[in-house]
């Protein structure tokens, strides 16, 4: 178990982290009124691909469950983690996109938004496996993700899922990372 993890406290809906009580923020389940602020998050965020603003309000909707908002002491959110369970693999939670609002970074946020997603995971949906895909040249994701396996004991695989040649608007390749298994 982790720091992080043994210092979750609360609803198993609202987890707390030291990292999140260190940068005074509370871990919540995103509402559909969440949408708008996400979306700025991740459009602020200058390496995401940026989705519409319809599809974060329907992913506050219809993935709550299995992503996971940082809300500042006033409730605003100031950082993000939308992901899904896998349809052919109901273990593995794939992380979509994570964010942070550039005022809270640096502070271990993105590490304890992960940390409160999975953990919250494990115990809901049993999952045991982790899944993102990071293009080859965002060494702050490729660091994010290896840190976290290492937090939690797990391996990480790395594979090409999408060539560039496969996106029709020279999108860069999409490595595919499979942490696990995680420790329940």
């Amino acid at each position: 178990m982790t720091a992080a993890q043994a210092d979750l406290a609360g609803p198993p809906d609202k987890p707390r982290t030291a990292a999140a009580d260190e940068a005074g923020v509370r871990l919540d389940t995103p509402r559909i009124e969440d949408g708008a602020a996400i979306w700025r998050i991740a459009r602020d965020s200058g390496s995401l691909d940026l989705n519409s603003s319809y599809s974060y309000l329907l992913w506050c909707r219809d993935f709550a469950d299995t992503s996971v908002v940082a809300r500042d002491s006033d409730g605003a959110p100031v950082g993000f983690v939308t992901g899904y369970i896998r349809p052919a693999r109901p273990e593995t939670l794939v992380v979509w996109q994570i964010a942070v609002d550039a005022a809270f970074r640096g502070r271990g946020l993105a590490g304890a938004l992960l940390d409160g997603l999975t953990e919250r995971a494990l115990a809901d949906r049993g999952i045991r496996r982790l899944e993102t895909t990071i293009t080859p040249d965002n060494s702050a994701s490729d660091q994010l993700f290896r840190s976290y396996a290492r937090r939690h004991g797990a391996g990480v695989d790395r594979d090409v899922l999408f060539q560039g040649e496969h996106f029709p608007d020279g999108h860069e390749p999409e490595l595919l990372y499979r942490i696990g298994p995680l420790a329940g």
